[in-house]
């Protein structure tokens, strides 16, 4: 067995282990877990919790101190809920899905794929959008979601192998395919996911505004929308008070013309972002507050 064998292998037996333990598990007890460990993460080491906090006074200026921990202190526990989530995928079936996830939207998501433009999706760090996307691929939706690889092959397999084995396709961000790759997806009347709520510096961010505050956002949904014509559809999930998952397709964001490329780019990116920001403040105690996303712009 040689080393690509050998890391494929524990990483599908770390993924089924993990997956047939957490599967077993009531929900409330993985809860209970996740509310421990959030509060080992963000109360007792407090990695991250300056950027937490710092994030949430940006975004939300009018709520206390105290309202801003306890969003805080709810978005940690989620989070770590999520992983439990991730863990348990390699046991997840279309049977238990039909059941289990609710879906709001497929309809205009139909009519998006029926312009055989493929399907441009704009999504974030909010609710759990691995279990998400993953959900999707069950429906035989064919989804390709743009994210950066790990250098480790033993993270890699483990936190893409997982999905792909689901039918998720992952495309290399700032691959040198990558462009080739989008199209080729649009061409063949496919969806991809474009991530967008997170920093993004030169030369693959520009200058834009979320929450009111400066910041860098990835131009790539907008330049990709422009040449293809396909359609932009907000794709994200929030999870209820049950602790069902809720995936969401939203209307698809009309595109405003503008005889200037560039300017017309920024534009439409600065709407994508106005787009993430209304789906954040729906449920900002779901959202990924941890990611430092108001680093300089230079």
């Amino acid at each position: 067995m040689n080393h690509e064998d050998s890391v494929n292998f524990l990483t599908r037996l770390l993924a089924n282990s993990l997956a047939l333990l957490f599967w077993a598990l009531p929900t409330k007890v993985l809860w209970w877990a996740s509310c421990f460990l959030a509060w080992l993460w963000f109360d007792v080491f407090r990695i991250r919790r300056w950027t937490v906090l710092r994030n949430l006074t940006i975004a939300f200026p009018e709520k206390s101190h105290s309202e801003r921990l306890g969003l805080a202190r709810q978005s940690m526990r989620y989070l770590c809920y999520n992983f439990f989530e991730f863990c348990m995928l390699p046991r997840m079936t279309k049977s238990w899905v039909d059941q289990n996830i609710i879906f709001h939207g497929l309809d205009i998501y139909a009519q998006a794929v029926a312009q055989k433009k493929g399907v441009l999706l704009l999504s974030l760090h909010i609710g759990n959008g691995d279990f998400g996307i993953a959900t999707l691929a069950l429906l035989n939706l064919r989804m390709n979601l743009i994210s950066k690889r790990f250098k480790n092959a033993f993270l890699n397999q483990f936190w893409f192998g997982v999905r792909e084995a689901l039918g998720t396709r992952f495309l290399e961000a700032h691959g040198p395919s990558l462009p080739f790759d989008i199209l080729k997806a649009c061409k063949a009347n496919q969806s991809v996911v474009f991530v967008i709520d997170q920093f993004m510096g030169k030369p693959y961010g520009i200058s834009s505004r979320f929450f009111g505050r400066k910041t860098g956002t990835a131009y790539g949904l907008a330049l990709f929308a422009m040449k293809t014509k396909a359609p932009v559809l907000p794709v994200y999930t929030y999870r209820d008070e049950h602790f069902k998952t809720h995936v969401f397709f939203d209307p698809p964001i009309s595109w405003q013309a503008n005889e200037d490329k560039d300017l017309q780019i920024s534009q439409m990116t600065q709407r994508y972002n106005d787009e993430v920001e209304r789906i954040v403040r729906k449920k900002p105690e779901q959202w990924m507050w941890v990611h430092r996303r108001w680093k300089k712009w230079e």
